[in-house]
């Protein structure tokens, strides 16, 4: 019985990256074997156990077959005849598929270290193509090891091979929420405009994300998919705070929609918000992501012009976006706004929308609706009415005060 490090930490340690995880691969054992040595079992689909002292898993070597289309159709074979070479090349990538062992020693049999050096994504053997998964995992990837000097490429037959996959509908067959994990992971990472580029260069985004991919297409649009790319990595980089992944998402469907020149504006308006709310509803995304992709969609526009606003339309601005039930969730939304608008920032230190509106939402919070309200206990009709024009008194009395 021979146990090895494996995977992502060791690829991580030779990039001189901080180790999250350590996965550890057992040879020449049996699920008794284990248990006999007293570890934990805790695997579903294949043996994995948990050490009993340090509680890390350590998976049995195993192999695997294919037996239906999409992620979760393989079996698993493990036994203690299984090589440690076997279980590697069932991995992803080359640089994913290294071992170590316990004097230190770098157990190298699909070329990893070569690819490693060379900054390449190179699937191991043709395994990777009975697993979808691997495609969003690969583009994910791109996303997180944009090192400086170089950037990692993807192997020209690796993105052959994933076409082929795209091809036969194998990324018709992941279902929503495992998209979603892995497209929302590359969006925390450090260049996510990285995971798209692999995306599309294998034609997957079409399949997963046709409204994003339409504004690559050849022409106009195809400027501002690239605009687009560089303000999420624009936002990713923001040296103030580490974005959230809402603002993050909410920026990437903010303005999807493809309009002939001269569109009436209401319309338009509309469609980026339909676009918007029908990704969000096919990937099956969480609500406060939803939510913030959605009220951006809708509402950038307005708050870039936010100096024009009456104050009437200011309240009512903040009614639309529930601001103050949820004034938090509203001030996110004008970060993603300034983030939206970065190269104004550019010359000046703070997005003036950004700060009027914070203000104006403070003055409109220190009204007291309840006292309102019991002024109209015999009209409660006139209570909405009522409330909402003492919010537009307080913004108008506040403005004429700074004049």
């Amino acid at each position: 019985m021979k146990t090895y490090i494996v995977g992502g930490a060791v690829r991580d340690s030779l990039l001189g990256l901080p180790v999250q995880d350590r996965d550890f691969v057992v040879v020449g054992a049996s699920p008794e074997d284990m248990l006999a040595k007293g570890y934990l079992p805790v695997g579903k689909d294949f043996p994995v156990f948990l050490h009993p002292q340090t509680h890390d898993e350590y998976a049995l070597a195993r192999t695997e077959r294919k037996t239906a289309a999409g992620y979760k159709g393989f079996v698993f074979h493990t036994d203690a005849d299984v090589t440690l070479e076997e279980d590697l090349i069932r991995r992803d990538l080359t640089i994913n598929a290294m071992a170590q062992d316990d004097a230190g020693n770098i157990i190298d049999p699909y070329g990893g270290l070569r690819d490693l050096h060379d900054r390449v994504f190179r699937h191991v053997s043709m395994a990777f193509c009975e697993d979808p998964v691997r495609i969003l995992r690969l583009a994910r990837f791109a996303a997180r090891f944009a090192i400086p000097p170089q950037d990692f490429t993807v192997a020209e037959e690796t993105t052959a091979l994933m076409q082929g996959m795209v091809a036969a509908g194998e990324v018709d067959a992941l279902v929503a929420e495992r998209v979603w994990q892995e497209l929302s992971r590359g969006l925390m990472e450090a260049r996510p405009s990285r995971m798209f580029a692999v995306l599309r260069s294998c034609g997957a985004l079409q399949r997963l994300l046709p409204e994003l991919n339409a504004l690559f297409e050849p022409g106009t649009a195809n400027e501002r998919g690239q605009q687009l790319m560089q303000i999420l990595d624009a936002t990713a980089s923001h040296a103030s705070h580490k974005q959230a992944l809402s603002t993050r998402f909410a920026i990437l469907l903010h303005d999807l929609a493809i309009v002939p020149a001269g569109s009436d504006i209401l319309s338009v308006e509309k469609l980026r918000v339909k676009l918007a709310d029908g990704i969000c509803q096919r990937l099956k995304v969480p609500a406060d992501c939803r939510d913030m992709a959605v009220m951006l969609a809708r509402e950038h526009l307005h708050i870039k012009d936010a100096a024009s606003l009456s104050a009437a339309d200011t309240v009512d601005l903040l009614t639309r976006c529930d601001a103050l039930r949820k004034p938090e969730r509203f001030l996110e939304m004008l970060n993603a706004c300034a983030c939206l608008f970065l190269e104004e920032l550019a010359t000046d230190a703070v997005f003036a929308p950004q700060l009027q509106l914070s203000q104006a939402l403070d003055i409109v919070l220190k009204v007291n609706g309840g006292e309102i309200a019991s002024l109209y206990a015999a009209q409660p009709q006139q209570i909405p009415i009522a409330i909402r024009a003492g919010r537009i008194n307080a913004l108008e009395a506040a403005s004429n005060a700074q004049q």
